[in-house]
């Protein structure tokens, strides 16, 4: 009996033991670097100027530019140094609470409790770096920044003012290259739908996106609807709204985890040129027909009208006829 329950358990022993081995090997594979690219080597911490440009000019953006109550105006950067531990924001997924305050109304202050959570609880983050609200949509702002290589990745964001919940940022850049900081990074950035309020214009009033959408980029066909303030059926591609330029600085500086720079251009003042957007006229449906008058025993005539929703700007289509006259039979002849 005893052999025969030996004969029994032998197999499960092989068993067991060949999973054993099947897992160390795992657990020793997971623990190796998937690419050596992934993991940065240069110097310890390198520090960097982050210049934020503006180029949300009516020129450019011809189509419900904002002019007044507010005008066209960018909130204060918002930033963050960190690890791939962590995530600001990122397309094609839901926006945080802190985000949507942030890409609604400007407010930073539950966005940067998140942040200074997920440094706290799983030492994501190295630092928080922010720079000024510029007052028009066209300007500057800058603000320093420090990386580790444990946190390499840049991220931040910076509010379409006035939007939705529309802002332009930089998700998990990483600023490190194998053995070596980047000297220099510079992007141009387009405008982002956190996916909380289905606003299509700049000046759209709250309402809700229920159920919550994802980030998604707006592009000049999408959203696809003539309402949209970013529609422009006309372009294969949106120009750019903003650029950002990440600059490493030379030697050693002083650095404030916190830190905010000073420095903020308006108006020309970054001598960027500015391409011209064509603005097709946009005009509304025609109205009904009005009462059809005439002699009797003679046709009459009847119009319609129709008005300009959107008007030309830098060589777009023209406008059509706003009248239209049709013969008919008088409705009561004199």
């Amino acid at each position: 009996m005893l052999r025969k329950m030996e004969s029994i358990m032998a197999p499960h022993r092989s068993c067991s033991l060949l999973w054993s081995v099947i897992i160390i090997v795992l657990g020793y594979a997971s623990c190796l670097p998937l690419d050596d690219d992934s993991i940065c080597r240069a110097e310890e911490l390198a520090k960097y100027s982050l210049v934020f440009t503006g180029k949300w000019s009516e020129t450019t953006f011809p189509k419900q530019y904002p002019l007044y109550r507010p005008p066209a105006q960018w909130s204060s950067l918002l930033g963050v140094t960190h690890s791939s531990d962590y995530s600001m924001w990122k397309k094609d997924e839901y926006a945080s609470n802190g985000v949507r305050e942030f890409s609604e109304k400007g407010e930073a202050w539950l966005l940067m409790k998140e942040i200074e959570a997920a440094g706290e609880k799983i030492q994501s983050v190295h630092g928080i770096f922010s720079a000024s609200a510029i007052s028009s949509g066209i300007g500057q702002s800058s603000a320093e920044l420090e990386v580790h290589l444990r946190h390499s990745l840049v991220s931040f964001m910076v509010r379409i003012v006035p939007s939705p919940d529309w802002f332009v940022g930089v998700s998990s850049l990483n600023l490190c290259e194998g053995d070596h900081w980047k000297e220099q990074v510079s992007l141009d950035l387009y405008p982002y739908d956190a996916g909380t309020d289905s606003g299509f214009t700049f000046s759209s009033p709250n309402f809700a996106t229920i159920p919550q959408g994802t980030i998604t980029e707006i592009t000049a066909s999408s959203p696809s609807h003539p309402a949209n303030s970013f529609f422009y059926p006309r372009l294969k591609q949106l120009p750019p709204i903003a650029t950002v330029t990440i600059v490493k600085l030379k030697g050693k500086r002083g650095y404030d985890p916190i830190f905010e720079s000073n420095l903020t251009l308006t108006g020309n003042k970054n001598n960027d040129s500015f391409s011209e957007t064509p603005l097709d006229c946009e005009v509304s449906l025609w109205s009904s027909w009005g009462l059809c008058k005439g002699s009797c025993g003679n046709l009459g005539s009847k119009s319609r009208t129709r008005y300009i929703r959107v008007k030309p700007a830098n060589s777009g289509a023209p406008c059509p006829s706003l009248e239209e006259e049709a013969e008919c039979d008088p409705d009561s002849c004199v």
